[in-house]
């Protein structure tokens, strides 16, 4: 006689339910432990991420303890005031909502910037050629960033004109422990640390040009749609020489 199976069979629909179940499971992981999709909302960090690009963000760099170095591109969650309500968006589509909480689906809502300065490091702009210093090293940043194009009538006053008027020489530091200098690389057109620092000039100032390194949700890894600017993200050379 043929033993019959103990087993009940999952029919398919309970089959394909079961699937999908670990699916959401394993994203929702992804996301809290690997990576998480985001797009680029502006023209801050060109030339090298462009507006809408798709990026992929990696966490595992920063665990144990490890936390964001110069140079890395990242993304963090607003600091305070740094977002407008234009800049903080949700997808009206319930799909893409789904997916955008299980980061399946390119978020916005952050922001994403380089690191120039970490605890310790002073930060200074600029030189005649609009580069900035870090613990008075110049940083040589043609390859990826887009220097100031603001010229100066009197370097003395520290008054430059440009796009519009702004301030051309600025001093910060020391970053506090736990905290982070950050900048768009596209320095004309980032509201970024140095937006938010307040100058000598500023009677009445409670900018904070910090950010919490707890903020950081993880390293740029990759640009990876469209797939014609898909690339890896990697860490100027420049930045080496300043951990000797």
């Amino acid at each position: 006689m043929t033993p019959v199976s103990a087993r009940r069979h999952l029919s398919a629909w309970q089959e394909t339910g079961v699937l999908l179940l670990i699916a959401l499971v394993l994203a929702i992981a992804i996301k809290a432990l690997l990576v998480q999709a985001f797009y680029i909302p502006s023209e801050s960090m060109e030339p090298g991420l462009v507006r809408n690009d798709r990026i992929l963000v990696e966490k595992p760099s920063y665990w144990f303890g490890g936390s964001p170095a110069r140079g890395d591109v990242v993304v963090f969650k607003d600091p305070g005031g740094w977002l407008g309500p234009e800049d903080i968006s949700t997808p009206g589509n319930p799909l893409t909502q789904l997916l955008t909480k299980i980061g399946l689906y390119p978020s916005g809502g952050h922001l994403v910037k380089r690191v120039i300065g970490v605890p310790g490091d002073v930060i200074e702009c600029c030189d005649a050629k609009g580069r900035i210093s870090v613990n008075g090293q110049v940083l040589d940043e043609s390859s990826y960033a887009r220097p100031s194009k603001h010229t100066c009538d009197n370097q003395a006053a520290g008054i430059c004109y440009g796009p519009e008027p702004r301030v051309a020489h600025w001093k910060a530091g020391p970053v506090p422990a736990g905290m982070l200098f950050v900048m768009g690389d596209n320095r004309d057109h980032s509201a970024d640390s140095s937006y938010h620092l307040c100058t000598d000039a500023e009677t009445d100032c409670s900018d904070v040009p910090w950010v919490p390194e707890s903020l950081v949700d993880g390293k740029v890894a990759a640009v990876v749609w469209p797939f014609g600017h898909a690339k890896r993200e990697h860490r100027p050379a420049d930045f080496e020489a300043l951990d000797r």
